[in-house]
């Protein structure tokens, strides 16, 4: 029996979607209707933190609890109007690999259609794909650590960034941690980007002690510690894009805050990080974005400039 298919118009875009009423959260009933009908009314605040950069897409099409694959080649059947890039392969091989860029809601849509739940995203642009354009600080917790000692962490992060005079965002990552971000102006290498992102993890580590681990084997990484993975800022290393989706019930997403929200997580009740972040999901962000914007729009953000700011860091923090 050939699959249910129904055409509709997004943009300036004729879209044909399929098996909209698959069940993707089984233990919520959230279909692939639901995603599109997300990604669709998310689109004016997702697409300018997409826009040109490579994606790597994780698919889902039999739901959450079924298998699931990454994809970073195009994949096929994928109309010729969706942009893409041929990028080297980052593992140093000869081959190129050819990414999706999602530049316009209707190749958001497309996506969703395809259920691709959750969207990796490069920290740089295709016009200057070896510059990043933000520093990644990746906050994991432990499977025993408290959203009490995660906020404590991420506090400290933010201000010893604030400290050397820079304004940093953080996001949700969807899942049990945070992610804090330094935007960056044209110019700087992956290089001075990953120093960077280690001189203050260090220096964080040095404050903060047993409750970050900076050690990259998860066996050896203590239970209740925040790891900060710097390791992670790298040329065709991703993460989580603001506003994904992610395969987890309750359909949670990866939502920009405030810092005033990450203070108060110290005075919550709650002591499972994810089940603070679980509010922010496909329901409940729409509209959040609809009565107070998104808080990684371009008014916030300042792009700082890095060679100065590390000799600063190394001299306060030696």
């Amino acid at each position: 029996m050939a699959a249910e298919r129904i055409e509709t118009r997004v943009g300036n875009r004729t879209l044909s979607l399929s098996n909209l009423d698959k069940v993707l959260w089984p233990r919520d009933g959230y279909t692939k209707r639901d995603l599109i009908a997300y990604y669709e009314r998310v689109s004016g605040a997702m697409i300018p933190h997409l826009t040109d950069r490579p994606l790597t897409l994780e698919r889902f099409p039999n739901g959450i609890d079924a298998s699931s694959f990454f994809e970073k080649n195009v994949p096929k059947g994928m109309p010729d109007w969706v942009q893409r890039a041929s990028l080297p392969s980052p593992g140093g091989t000869r081959s190129k690999i050819t990414y999706v860029l999602c530049n316009e809601a209707p190749a958001l849509v497309y996506l969703a259609n395809l259920a691709a739940i959750v969207l990796h995203v490069w920290t740089s642009r295709v016009g200057s794909i070896d510059e990043p354009d933000f520093v990644l600080f990746d906050l994991d917790p432990g499977e025993q650590c408290t959203l009490k000692t995660l906020t404590i962490v991420t506090l400290a992060v933010r201000d010893a960034l604030v400290g050397v005079g820079l304004s940093p965002l953080v996001k949700t990552t969807g899942g049990m941690g945070l992610h804090v971000v330094v935007p960056l102006t044209n110019g700087h290498s992956y290089e001075q980007a990953k120093i960077f992102a280690e001189i203050v993890a260090r220096h964080v580590a040095s404050q903060c002690g047993e409750l970050v681990s900076l050690e990259r084997m998860i066996a050896k990484r203590r239970a209740a510690a925040v790891y900060i993975d710097y390791v992670q800022v790298g040329h065709g290393k991703t993460l989580t894009a603001p506003f994904s989706v992610r395969a987890r019930d309750r359909a949670p997403v990866s939502w920009p805050l405030d810092w005033s929200e990450v203070e108060a997580f110290k005075r919550s009740r709650t002591t499972v990080p994810a089940d603070a972040f679980a509010k922010y999901t496909i329901r409940s962000v729409p509209k959040a974005l609809e009565e107070q914007g998104d808080r990684w729009s371009g008014r916030s953000w300042k792009r700082a400039k890095l060679g100065t700011t590390i000799g600063r860091a190394r001299k306060l923090w030696r």
